[in-house]
């Protein structure tokens, strides 16, 4: 009797021939052709020529991104100009009624009842004035600066010892900024 685990001599072969792989035969390689040379140069002006064209690609793309960040720059100050501009119309309404309040608040009574109003008064103005600073509305301090007509208007011209020639001695009316721009210039007396 034999046991099952041994195996015979025949099955034994067969058992080594399907273990073994099989080598596979890889085509032999041609031989080296050396290419003529029209080939290499035709090839060269290709590469020359695509190149040339990826950096007119790249040229034309750097160009484009630039065009566009400049447009972006441009449409957002005029935007932002716009905006700007839409408050200081609503703002330059405003403004001669923050005139008058200052004018009613110079002369307002300083006992009984009356001053209890004019306190009210000048806590409406204190909130003009900042609800006009949220805007970015700002008030000129021009007293004893030099004249400059693009920042403010001379109404009157009076002699004096005390200062110099063009500097600003009264200011009849506050001049405004909005951002870097004159809201409204200022209306002033200059000495003479």
């Amino acid at each position: 009797m034999t046991d099952k685990n041994q195996t015979t001599p025949q099955e034994a072969s067969v058992n080594e021939e399907a273990q073994t792989p099989e080598i596979e035969t890889v085509p032999a390689l041609p031989p080296e052709t050396e290419e003529a040379p029209e080939d290499i140069s035709a090839l060269q002006e290709q590469l020359s020529a695509a190149q040339t064209q990826a950096q007119e690609y790249l040229d034309g793309w750097q160009r484009a991104r630039a065009e566009f960040a400049n447009y972006k720059r441009r449409v957002e100050r005029d935007r932002e100009q716009m905006q700007q501009d839409a408050v200081a119309r609503v703002v330059l309404r405003y403004l001669p009624i923050v005139d008058d309040l200052e004018r009613a608040l110079q002369n307002r009574p300083q006992e009984g009842e009356g001053a209890a109003w004019a306190e009210g008064i000048e806590l409406v103005y204190r909130k003009l004035l900042a609800a006009l600073e949220a805007d970015g509305v700002k008030r000129m301090e021009v007293l004893g600066e030099h004249f400059d007509p693009n920042l403010h208007e001379a109404v009157m011209q009076e002699a004096s010892d005390e200062h110099e020639s063009g500097q600003i001695i009264e200011v009849l009316q506050p001049g405004y900024w909005i951002g870097e721009r004159v809201l409204r210039p200022a209306l002033v007396k200059v000495a003479a």
